[in-house]
């Protein structure tokens, strides 16, 4: 019998999102076990640790213990926390923050077969969802992906808490959460032409697909009214989108040129901007590549101009310019994602493209 890509869906078990949400954490402890432990960084955990408390004894649990200190995803951390949340018998790990501390508490919970809780408190990151963990060196160098056996037991997004962190994380994830509009169609044509490897699910597609008209049609109006402390309908649509639309398909709809632009720039000395932002200067570069039509194109930097999101290189930092043919070269790496394109893209390709997109950003000022 002939066998064909398979096609991959991973979600968490359950996701939960509203206002006051989080106030309810200790009803989904208890269906898990009875002894969490807490994996944060030190703000997060000030903001929202005593409420995880209180909502634990109210379900009748408590916390046994905590550890608010994650500043990196390091191997090193991750082995401490074991230490600490073995040491007290956890039996429920409870990831808060940014990405860095959901990553070290997810890995700590794969490294002892335990459930894991992922509570972001912004948005600049889809990380509270995947089945993976970034892990890091100390100074941020990038170590691997740890891949885990299962994904979260739970994800529970309170608005009030990521929709009115500082604005530049809801900028940060929508940057991010632009890509998959584009990576996910190039990544399921690529996976279909080369007959062989995993095949894009259609509904990973489609969320993916709704996830960027839903920044399209909400995004801007979201944006001012975080800012202006209004929980709105589409606030909550671009909530959603960031936290579970965009990562929606995890393993059936990879990434491709705009992320491999990203690791590119990384290597460039200046870039100073966060990795949703350069992302999406990096959808821009696909879609340069992709030969798009120029009203699409208009209309997406045209909204990233309105967001806040860099258009241009120099956007992006004080960059030396004489380094970007080395960007291009890094982000055409055989390893990387660009491979998941479905043509051949080349370093100069890549440049060009990324010229392009400054010219473009320049007629539409």
């Amino acid at each position: 019998m002939s066998r064909s890509g398979f096609r991959t869906v991973i979600l968490p078990s359950r996701y939960v999102q509203g206002a006051g949400a989080i106030d309810d954490i200790g009803s989904f402890v208890a269906t898990l076990g009875s002894k969490p432990f807490v994996v944060a960084g030190r703000t997060s955990f000030s903001e929202v640790g005593a409420r995880i408390q209180a909502s634990a004894e109210a379900a009748g649990s408590s916390l046994v213990g905590y550890v608010d200190s994650v500043r990196e995803c390091t191997y090193g951390k991750i082995d401490g926390v074991i230490t600490e949340s073995a040491g007290v018998g956890a039996d429920v790990i409870i990831g808060c923050g940014g990405g860095k501390a959901v990553d070290t508490a997810k890995a700590v919970a794969d490294k002892q077969s335990l459930p894991v809780i992922t509570v972001p408190t912004q948005c600049a990151t889809n990380a509270d969802q995947m089945a993976d963990a970034v892990i890091f060196t100390e100074d941020h160098g990038f170590v691997e992906d740890y891949y885990l056996s299962r994904p979260p037991a739970l994800v529970l997004v309170d608005t009030e808490v990521v929709g009115f962190a500082p604005i530049e994380y809801l900028v940060q994830g929508m940057g991010d959460a632009l890509a998959c509009g584009f990576e996910k169609p190039a990544y399921a044509a690529a996976m279909l032409a080369d007959g062989s490897g995993s095949l894009a699910a259609t509904a990973a597609l489609e969320v993916n697909l709704k996830c960027f008209s839903t920044l399209m049609a909400h995004g801007v109006k979201a944006k001012m009214d975080s800012e202006g402390g209004v929980m709105s309908e589409s606030l909550e649509a671009i909530i959603e989108a960031i936290k579970l639309m965009s990562g929606f398909g995890f393993g059936g709809g990879g990434c491709a040129a705009a992320h491999a632009v990203h690791n590119g720039l990384t290597i460039v000395p200046g870039a100073l901007k966060k990795h949703g932002e350069i992302v999406a200067f990096g959808t821009i570069v696909q879609m340069i590549l992709e030969k798009r039509p120029a009203e699409e194109l208009e209309r997406v930097v045209s909204w990233c101009k309105e967001i806040g999101l860099p258009t241009r290189t120099a956007e992006l930092g004080d960059i030396d310019r004489s380094l970007l043919p080395e960007a291009a070269e890094k982000s055409c790496d055989p390893t990387d994602t660009m491979s998941n394109m479905p043509f051949v893209v080349t370093p100069e390709m890549v440049l060009e493209a990324m010229g392009r997109a400054d010219d473009l950003s320049a007629e539409l000022d």
